[in-house]
C-alpha cells in the first residue's frame, strides 16, 4: 500500500512537471490525479520539492539504464564510453528530460553536479576512463579529472539543446563538437572504430 501510494503520487508528478513545468504544476495536480489527499503527499514526500527530487531519481535511473544498454551494445569499451556519452547528449531532444532533468531540475534544485545521482555518474565514468588508460587507448590522464570534465561538457550540452530555439540542429552541432573533443582524450596513435 505505501509504495503504490508513492508510486502513483511520483507518476501524478511526473506527468504535471513535464506537462506544465514545476512552477505551474500544484500540489492540487499531484493528488487529484493520483486520487490521493495532501496528506499523503506530505506524508510521503513533504512537500511538492520533495515529490520533484523523487520525479528526478525515478527520470534519471532510468536514463542510466537506457545510457548502460547503450554502452553494453558497443563493440569495445572506447566506443561503449563515447556513445554512452553522445547517447546522454541526445536525450536532451526529449520533451520530459528536456523540462523536468534539464531546466527545471537545475531553477529547483541547484547545481546538477552536485546532485547525489552526479557522483554515481562521476565514479562509473572514472572507472571506465581508468580501464581505457590500462589499456594503452587514452592518453595519461588523471580519469577523474576527466571524468568530471566530460561530464561537465555533456551536461552544459545537453542544457544548450533543451533552452535552444532549434533543438535538433542544436543537437548535431553539439554532437559533433563532443566527438571531436574526446577524440582528443586518445593516446597518441589510438584509434579505436567509432560508429
Amino acid at each position: 500500500m505505501i509504495a503504490e501510494t508513492r508510486s502513483k503520487l511520483i507518476a501524478a508528478g511526473r506527468q504535471a512537471f513535464g506537462e506544465l513545468g514545476y512552477a505551474e504544476a500544484s500540489m492540487d495536480d499531484f493528488t487529484a490525479a493520483a486520487g490521493l489527499t495532501r496528506g499523503a503527499l506530505y506524508h510521503h514526500f513533504g512537500d511538492k520539492k520533495g515529490l520533484f527530487e523523487a520525479v528526478i531519481a525515478e527520470i534519471d535511473a532510468e536514463m542510466n539504464e537506457r545510457l548502460c544498454a547503450i554502452s553494453g551494445r558497443a563493440a569495445n569499451r572506447w566506443q561503449g564510453f563515447v556513445e554512452e556519452s553522445v547517447g546522454y547528449i541526445e536525450m536532451a531532444l526529449e520533451p520530459e528530460i528536456q523540462r523536468i532533468m534539464l531546466r527545471d531540475g537545475p531553477a529547483v534544485l541547484g547545481d546538477p553536479s552536485r546532485w547525489p545521482n552526479a557522483n554515481a555518474c562521476i565514479s562509473s565514468m572514472t572507472r571506465s576512463l581508468a580501464l581505457l588508460k590500462q589499456e594503452g587507448v587514452v592518453a595519461d590522464i588523471d580519469p577523474e579529472a576527466t571524468a568530471r570534465l566530460v561530464s561537465g561538457a555533456s551536461l552544459y550540452a545537453a542544457q544548450w539543446i533543451a533552452n535552444a530555439e532549434d533543438p535538433e540542429a542544436t543537437s548535431k552541432m553539439a554532437v559533433r563538437a563532443f566527438n571531436v573533443l574526446l577524440e582528443g582524450l586518445l593516446a597518441k596513435g589510438a584509434r579505436p572504430a567509432v560508429s
